[in-house]
């Protein structure tokens, strides 16, 4: 991967002689003309020498110098409303090929081809995420910057297309740079430092990122995966150091530590999206497809692939229901009963749980299989994993008992089942009619 942005730093340093003479004649040159500038150049090497200026220009502003330049790109950079119309209508009387070159030439923003050259740039890729991670940012009190966004991020989807993407095996003779960053995406469950790591990666373990050629070592996203036992339901029990922790160990329950022959099942329980800027544009669902190939090729005694995922939503659902007098999923004694979340230390005290657990898992489970946004699941990890292909197979009473854990899922996990024969239906199913597959012991929860 370092190969091509050296290749990319060769052609801006070739276009470098160029620079000078011209900057000498105009030091006074602003960042707007510098992308004026960059839109008009020919030259592959001019261009991608200029377009270096304008990374190196953007990257110097500040808060608010970063607001005028969007506000300079929605100003000077956006399509011109007359033209389009013009060109409609031309089209409309005219259906020609050279008409609807023109329409389309009309109706793309300036910009397009600004970002498309800032992509040629050393770092270019980098910054425009950067940047749109920036833009993301303002879009609740600039609204008029939307477009913007629209355009970056359909730019995007097309350069972080599943055909530039590499899947590599993240092992303990990775990098250290690219290890240190695994350690600080991790998104689901939090390590604490290179020990945390270790664990991760053993023999039982196995993790796999994305990657694209112009981020060098930068990881996109990467996914975990513990190779064990039956089904897992319990996060701390998977994540337990084997030489320290005696808590279920290698008997089948779920938290490996096994010889590679009793695997037979690989729980996918912490997916890391690592690029913020990115927002929107899903490699997830490659991800795990290809993982599951990967995995069957090394270890064919593999029977189930699962995940054992967070519910982050599930707290602030409830606590709207909570609130709700009109509710009709909760009875009086039963809101009695939930007072108790408030008490510290809940989960470790029996005579809580047993009030507690068979109520939250009935609510848990409406809210996983009911709840909507729209037209699709509210919960975001359940919208992700279903539309996928995957099916719900089990709630897990206690699963998460970090403070995180408890806060957002009251400590419960859901497993999601990739059954492979029945991917794709599912899949079908959930997209074209907002079907949830569910197994029959998650079933039983709805009743």
């Amino acid at each position: 991967m370092k190969k091509f942005s050296q290749w990319v730093s060769s052609i801006a340093e070739a276009g470098r002689e160029f620079l000078p003479r011209r900057n000498r004649q105009d030091k006074k040159q602003t960042l707007s003309s510098l992308c004026h500038e960059l839109c008009t150049s020919k030259g592959e090497a001019m261009g991608t020498a200029i377009a270096h200026e304008v990374v190196k220009a953007y990257q110097a502003l500040n808060d608010t110098e970063q607001l005028e330049f969007f506000n300079m790109l929605y100003r000077e950079f956006s399509p011109e409303p007359k033209q389009i119309l013009e060109c409609a209508e031309a089209f409309k009387q005219n259906t020609t090929m050279e008409t609807y070159r023109a329409l389309y030439h009309a109706v793309e923003a300036p910009r397009h081809r600004l970002f498309s050259r800032i992509n040629m740039a050393p770092k270019g890729t980098a910054t425009l995420i950067k940047m749109r991670l920036q833009l993301l940012s303002l879009l609740d009190k600039q609204p008029h910057l939307a477009g913007i966004d629209y355009d970056l991020k359909h730019l995007m989807i097309s350069w972080f297309n599943r055909g530039f993407l590499t899947l590599e095996k993240i092992s303990w003779r990775t990098p250290a740079q690219t290890l240190e960053k695994l350690i600080a995406y991790e998104a689901v469950h939090e390590m604490s430092g290179w020990d945390d790591l270790r664990r991760r990666l053993a023999d039982d373990r196995r993790c796999f990122a994305f990657f694209h050629p112009a981020l060098d070592d930068e990881p996109l996203i990467f996914v975990e995966v513990a190779l064990v036992k039956g089904m897992a339901g319990n996060v701390q029990e998977l994540l337990a150091d084997p030489d320290t922790d005696d808590v279920a160990a290698a008997n089948g329950n779920g938290n490996g530590n096994g010889h590679h022959s009793e695997f037979d099942t690989a729980i996918f329980y912490s997916i890391s999206n690592c690029q913020e800027g990115l927002r929107g544009i899903s490699f997830g669902n490659f991800l795990i497809k290809q993982v599951v190939l990967e995995l069957r090729s090394e270890f064919p005694q593999l029977k189930q692939f699962a995940t054992l995922s967070p519910i982050p939503g599930f707290r602030r659902w409830l606590k709207q229901e909570i609130d709700n007098p009109e509710s009709p999923l909760l009875e009086g004694e039963e809101r009695e009963h939930l007072q108790l979340l408030d008490t510290p230390n809940w989960h470790d005290d029996p005579t809580c749980c047993e009030l507690l657990q068979p109520l939250l898992t009935r609510l848990c489970a409406h809210y996983l299989y009911t709840a909507k946004k729209g037209q699709k699941p509210l919960d975001p990890v359940a919208r992700f994993h279903l539309g996928n292909g995957a099916r719900i197979a089990r709630l897990n009473w206690l699963g998460d008992t970090s403070a995180n854990g408890l806060r957002q899922s009251c400590g419960l996990l859901v497993n999601y089942g990739y059954e492979l024969k029945h991917v794709e239906e599912n899949h079908e199913a959930f997209v074209n009619e907002g079907q949830i597959n569910i197994a029959p012991e998650f079933q039983k929860l709805l009743k």
